[in-house]
């Protein structure tokens, strides 16, 4: 065998040795008081950073979809913008032009007749109750047991849908009779037989119309945003018949 491997392999063994000595002397250290309740500092220790880390996700989470949210809201005013400007640039021509007067007249010079009204004024149209979004400082003070891996976008979100279901449901509450279809009708009476004493006056729905106007899941994570809402003041809950109906506050 070659000096030199021989001095390889002596190196190689001495290694081994000495990594032998000090795990000996790591578990031996381990064993001691004073060591030993530093470990456990570290230990502890590693457990916060743990939760750190945790947290710092849940907030990379959040910042990722309040950054896609507002680009999707940006593209929608561009295009909301675009269309303006369209209207503005093609104004059709039979469209009668708003002119101002640059001579002065008297009274006695213009013979004034009152207008003769041709058409009833139109009924006002009913304004349907919306709920309101959550801000961020409320998002904020919202207890975290309550709020587990929820996002301020996953509640406004939901909000969203809900004041969908309620316009859709009161617009065919308000729908003439005689204009309905089967469907609108049938939806038209369970509406009036979910009414309570409690729940005149107010709009709400129930987890059927969240089904039927949305595409929201009525499952588990629902119900805990709906808790929340509840926690905000957005909704109270009016229970009877087997049904529990979320009033909009």
């Amino acid at each position: 065998m070659a000096s030199s491997e021989l001095e390889q392999l002596c190196s190689l063994i001495n290694k081994k040795i000495g990594n032998i000595e000090k795990t000996l002397s790591l578990r031996n250290c381990g064993q001691e008081p004073i060591l030993k309740n530093t470990l456990n500092k570290i230990g502890e220790d590693i457990i916060v950073v743990n939760e750190l880390l945790n947290q710092l996700e849940l907030e990379i989470e959040y910042q990722e979809q309040t950054n896609s949210s507002l680009k999707e809201l940006f593209a929608t005013l561009e295009e909301d913008y675009k269309d303006v400007e369209h209207l503005k640039e093609n104004i059709p021509s039979h469209l009668p032009q708003v002119t101002v007067a640059q001579s002065c007249v008297t009274v006695s010079d213009v013979s004034v007749e009152e207008p003769v009204p041709t058409k009833k004024p139109p009924k006002e149209q009913r304004v349907i109750k919306e709920m309101l979004f959550i801000t961020s400082d409320e998002f904020d003070g919202i207890p975290s047991y309550m709020k587990p891996r929820l996002t301020y976008c996953q509640i406004n979100d939901v909000i969203k849908e809900i004041n969908k279901a309620v316009a859709s449901k009161y617009k065919i509450i308000h729908q003439p009779k005689k204009s309905m279809n089967s469907v609108a009708r049938n939806l038209y009476h369970r509406f009036m037989d979910e009414e309570t004493k409690d729940t005149k006056g107010h709009y709400f729905i129930v987890e059927a119309d969240i089904k039927e106007f949305t595409t929201l899941k009525v499952d588990k994570k629902f119900h805990g945003i709906m808790n929340v809402l509840r926690h905000c003041r957005r909704l109270s809950e009016v229970r009877g018949k087997g049904l529990t109906r979320y009033v909009i506050t």
